[in-house]
């Protein structure tokens, strides 16, 4: 991740230092991202980016529905700072504006992403529902309840 981006990240997002929705849940999700993208060849690139823009503009703990489009947004102001090419970018657009609400995706990547953050929902205090999840190994990890294999050793 570019030095330059988590240092705007500390300034503009508002929730940065957040235990709910901030870096730590960021890097979570990345993590989770990049272990599921061992299964199914999703874009890591991707997936990092989405983790550090998924919820970087929210304003609140709670409802916030319009956090995905702002941190989207936010991305494509900042569209120098993300090395990502013209075919990638767009897709990470799509899994930030639409990982609250939208419907399940047919892009590989857009699910990973959308998996990664799901499978860190235990942070609040709720359970994992396998019927959010696309990936088989995500929906393995909620129904078998292995989340260890999630974590760093």
């Amino acid at each position: 991740m570019n030095p330059k981006l988590i240092d705007l990240l500390k300034v503009e997002s508002p929730l940065f230092d957040s235990l709910i929705h901030g870096v730590g849940h960021w890097k979570v999700v990345e993590r989770n991202g990049h272990y599921l993208s061992q299964f199914n060849h999703a874009d890591k690139e991707i997936v990092s980016y989405f983790a550090y823009f998924h919820d970087c503009m929210r304003e609140n703990e709670t409802e916030d529905p319009e956090h995905g489009l702002r941190g989207a947004r936010f991305a494509q102001a900042h569209r120098e700072l993300i090395l990502l090419d013209d075919d990638q970018f767009p897709i990470l657009i799509d899994a930030c504006e639409n990982h609250t609400y939208g419907n399940r995706s047919d892009c590989v990547t857009i699910h990973t992403c959308w998996d990664a953050g799901r499978l860190d929902i235990g942070r609040v205090g709720l359970d994992v529902n396998p019927d959010y999840l696309a990936s088989k190994e995500a929906k393995r990890i909620a129904i078998e309840k292995d989340f260890g294999v999630l974590r760093p050793i």
